[in-house]
């Protein structure tokens, strides 16, 4: 078998067993805005503690596209519950219309998919992300967090919060730690930084210029901009690796093999902070694609839980 055919074969391997998990429903859900889709899901820690617990702010992948929902990171929330943690996951607008998002679905999805691809391929893939939607709803939740938290979630300590999130959530992770150093004209710039331990940012969309180059999720950071006319344009408000530093404790997780978001992005961001004076880390794990850093029967979830754990407690 050809190197690139055993690549996307252990690929589709690591995303089937991943997805394989069934969702696992929150001890609460509230909701930060009107739209369906603004809505925080809450998991209580597994454990027992006498004092309050680091909290954990989840964001979803999926390319910034509707089909992708937080669902698909439950297994991976109630994972990081049972390790102690109390959790939020967090919902938000997405690109283009929602497809079944269970999990049992998922194979007729890709069934679908493949036919609209053969029958249409320029109308097959929906476009990723919303502007400004998609950062609307990020930068609300963050700002609506504390108080749904202090409801919901008696058991964590606001003051010990790690953000993470995946692939795109990654992106939106880094994105959302870094709003302090938006543009002034930026209506989601805050004056002071976010109250954050740090962040563990898992084979993110970091760097949009490298991404696009390397066709990454189908150009969806090109789309997420709004396409060729607004990317250069939009950048400076969106792309993580042109807001640096942000002086908050950051932590990348990436698999060598990863195939959808290779570690180049990864690698190009951590340059980037670098050159402006900021260490980041950067974890870089071997034989690990892209979906076992939020499957729980992977090894690799276990390191991701550890990363946050040194930053949180």
């Amino acid at each position: 078998m050809p190197d690139d055919a055993a690549a996307a074969a252990r690929a589709a391997a690591e995303e089937d067993s991943a997805f394989s998990h069934a969702a696992v429903d929150p001890d609460a859900t509230s909701a930060y805005g009107t739209h369906p889709d603004q809505v925080i899901d809450f998991y209580a820690p597994r454990t027992t503690s006498e004092s309050p617990v680091p909290l954990v702010v989840v964001l979803h992948g999926g390319a910034w596209r509707a089909r992708y929902d937080r669902r698909h990171i439950t297994p991976f929330a109630d994972y990081l519950a049972r390790r102690g943690f109390a959790v939020a996951n967090v919902e938000y607008r997405r690109g283009g219309d929602p497809l079944i998002p269970e999990q049992k679905q998922k194979q007729k999805q890709k069934q679908k998919q493949k036919q609209e691809q053969e029958q249409d391929p320029g109308d097959a893939t929906p476009p990723a992300g919303r502007w400004p939607e998609t950062f609307d709803d990020v930068a609300a939740a963050l700002d609506a967090l504390p108080a749904l938290v202090r409801e919901a979630l008696p058991q964590a300590d606001p003051r010990r919060t790690v953000l993470t999130g995946h692939s795109a959530g990654g992106h939106l992770a880094l994105w959302a730690a870094a709003r302090h150093v938006l543009p002034a004209d930026a209506a989601w710039r805050t004056t002071q930084p976010a109250l954050l331990r740090g962040v563990v940012a898992l084979a993110p969309i970091a760097d949009f210029e490298v991404a696009e180059k390397l066709d990454v999720c189908g150009n969806a950071s090109l789309q997420l901009l709004g396409g060729q006319d607004t990317f250069a344009e939009r950048r400076p408000y969106a792309d993580p690796v042109l807001l640096l530093p942000t002086g908050i404790a950051t932590t990348l997780v990436q698999g060598r093999t990863d195939v959808v978001v290779p570690h180049t992005v990864a690698e190009s961001y951590a340059d980037a902070a670098a050159k402006a004076g900021e260490v980041v880390g950067l974890t870089l794990l071997e034989d690990v694609g892209h979906f076992p850093l939020i499957d729980p029967a992977a090894d690799a979830c276990a390191v991701v839980a550890e990363e946050i754990a040194q930053l949180a407690w």
